[in-house]
């Protein structure tokens, strides 16, 4: 997919979706301050061109039932890319892990894992053990309560991308 350049209607668009969801074509322009023919033009570029991935709805887990949220960091035991790549297609497989970061610097990876029990998280974590998945260590951090979840700015992101763009190469330009 091509990237666009993405001018401030196009933010708004997207900032707009990201914070109400599938939106009418009218309420959509009303909100992003554009006409309805264009701004669903915009609408069709901005998804074939691949910056709009879904439309999901934030369901309350609490009133739906009890559950454990765990955070694991996990720590391979050796770096190949056939370890990462076997390691990831596990977390793939399964629904209970809801997201995960492969990071630097400490552990290779961080997960969200939401189970109905506590003891459904230890048999998940027996999985991980008996897959022979080459962990070497895994360090668990039981959530108590959420204290913010939050989407990131995308108007925000937008404008320190063109600020960088626009400031050039860091160092010294022109052989000075």
């Amino acid at each position: 997919m091509k990237q666009l350049a993405l001018d401030a209607a196009d933010i708004r668009i997207l900032s707009a979706l990201q914070r109400h969801g599938q939106l009418s074509k009218a309420r959509l322009a009303e909100i992003c301050s554009l006409s309805a023919t264009p701004c669903w033009a915009r609408l069709s570029r901005l998804k074939a061109a691949g910056y709009i991935r879904g439309y999901h709805a934030d369901i309350a887990l609490a009133q739906l039932a009890d559950f454990a949220q765990v955070i694991v960091t996990v720590s391979l035991s050796r770096h190949r890319k056939i370890d990462f790549d076997r390691f990831e297609a596990f977390i793939n497989s399964r629904d209970e892990i809801i997201d995960c970061i492969a990071t630097g610097g400490g552990v290779d990876y961080i997960m969200k894992v939401i189970t109905p029990t506590l003891s459904a998280f230890q048999d998940l974590m027996e999985e991980f053990h008996a897959e022979d998945l080459g962990i070497d260590r895994y360090m668990t951090h039981f959530a108590t309560r959420q204290v913010k979840s939050a989407l990131p700015s995308i108007a925000k992101l937008a404008s320190a991308n063109v600020k960088n763009r626009q400031a050039g190469p860091i160092g010294p330009v022109g052989g000075q």
